[in-house]
């Protein structure tokens, strides 16, 4: 019998100035589907099957950290497909992570790789778990875990780049020189804060959000 089942979760209260969403996507069939940027980094936990990118010639690692990519992309399983994914606002991912965005630029990389402890034990918890609400929250406890020690060092910073980020969906053509006014920085302030924050650069942003609307 073939089962499909997709389900979206809203953070709570505290964190939904720093997650957009979750979701969670279970199938027993072959998946291909084409894919665009959609502006956001993500944390992904595969407890089967992780998926294939042939535009990286790579296949995602059962935690996988996907940054912002500048281009379309199809996503091949084998039909055994269940995972959790973990959608960032733009530029909130490294508050989390202890790392700039920006070195997941175009790139799926293990978060094994990273050498968090507490991320490697939150997986542990993931994949020993088989109800994917229960996984919810505890992914939700371990964010509100890393905003208690990160929040202090980054919240004016975060706030510049959020109301840059603002404006970008309202008017998608503004110039960086407008961006970084509304930041209250130098243009090459703005450019390199933005750049570790988000992942990408600014205008590569904006050309994602116009397509987006497009």
């Amino acid at each position: 019998m073939i089962q499909e089942k997709f389900k979206f979760y809203k953070p709570c209260k505290l964190l939904q100035p720093y997650i957009r969403y979750y979701w969670v996507f279970k199938s027993n069939r072959p998946l291909d589907a084409f894919t665009y940027p959609i502006g956001c980094p993500q944390i992904i936990f595969h407890k089967q099957t992780p998926l294939y990118i042939p535009e990286l010639n790579v296949t995602q690692h059962k935690l996988t950290i996907s940054g912002q990519v500048n281009f379309s992309s199809h996503l091949y399983a084998d039909g055994n497909t269940e995972m959790i994914v973990v959608v960032f606002q733009p530029h909130a991912m490294s508050m989390f992570l202890n790392i700039p965005t920006s070195l997941f630029y175009n790139r799926e990389v293990s978060g094994y790789d990273i050498e968090n402890k507490s991320l490697n034990e939150l997986a542990t918890r993931i994949f020993d778990c088989e109800n994917n609400s229960i996984c919810i929250s505890y992914i939700e406890k371990w964010l509100v875990s890393q905003i208690a020690d990160n929040l202090a060092d980054t919240t004016y910073r975060i706030k510049r780049i959020d109301a840059a980020i603002q404006r970008i969906y309202i008017t998608p053509q503004i110039s960086v020189n407008e961006l970084s006014s509304i930041a209250c920085l130098s243009k090459k302030q703005f450019e390199r804060l933005f750049h570790s924050f988000v992942g990408i650069n600014p205008k590569e942003y904006t050309r994602i959000v116009r397509f987006q609307k497009a």
